[in-house]
């Protein structure tokens, strides 16, 4: 089956303070959003394909609890820092007739999903981003929540992850396979994502706020 990036995520500071740089770039930020029973919350920033969402743990208790345990967020997000990768990588089916997971997973319905709805998580180390299917979003649930950014930029056309170490699970190179994301060598965790085929040739480097390139 063919894949598309539905969403990313950076694992950040709580409350997300760097998000301003974002919204002074010239991004208009999404309303907030929180994972009851999963112990997380986000700052959403929504584009005509895809979404990016900074995240961070609000309630370390539930996020080491029985529920979102096996999802090792809490380990992802308190090694943001110490080698582990803060990034996430969710993916939808690109055919709305398709919504089997295209890579060995297990299934995972937070408290916040309603019945039916469930997402399928990769097996792979925390060296690796997070790989998150979810086969009830389509295309049509992006652009439907996309609102013009002051800046210009629109829709997400490249990723690349700068990356220690390689990646060896089966969900990186389905997601590769699909034309998703790139990556190259570096010593440390870096996403860069390109929107409007980088049409204006510009760049702009968040780091050391986020450990975030753009290029438009």
């Amino acid at each position: 089956m063919s894949i598309e990036l539905d969403h990313l995520f950076v694992c950040t500071d709580p409350g997300a303070p760097a998000a301003e740089e974002l919204v002074r770039f010239g991004l208009r930020e999404g309303p907030p959003n929180q994972h009851p029973g999963q112990g997380t919350a986000c700052r959403r920033f929504a584009f005509s394909n895809a979404m990016l969402e900074l995240i961070w743990v609000c309630n370390e208790a539930e996020a080491q609890g029985e529920d979102a345990r096996r999802t090792q967020l809490w380990e992802r997000w308190s090694g943001r820092e110490s080698g582990t990768s803060p990034f996430g990588i969710c993916l939808r089916p690109a055919d709305p007739a398709e919504a089997e997971p295209p890579f060995p997973a297990w299934r995972y319905q937070p408290p916040y999903l309603p019945d039916p709805l469930a997402m399928h998580i990769a097996e792979a180390g925390l060296e690796e981003p997070m790989w998150v299917f979810m086969g009830f979003l389509r295309r049509t649930d992006r652009e439907q929540w996309f609102v013009e950014h002051p800046i210009g930029v629109r829709e997400i056309t490249g990723v690349t992850l700068t990356t220690p170490v390689a990646f060896c699970s089966t969900a990186f190179t389905v997601a590769v396979k699909n034309g998703v994301l790139q990556t190259r060598d570096g010593t440390r965790h870096l996403l860069e994502i390109e929107f409007d085929g980088n049409r204006r040739n510009e760049i702009a480097d968040f780091r050391p706020h986020l450990p975030l390139v753009f290029r438009f």
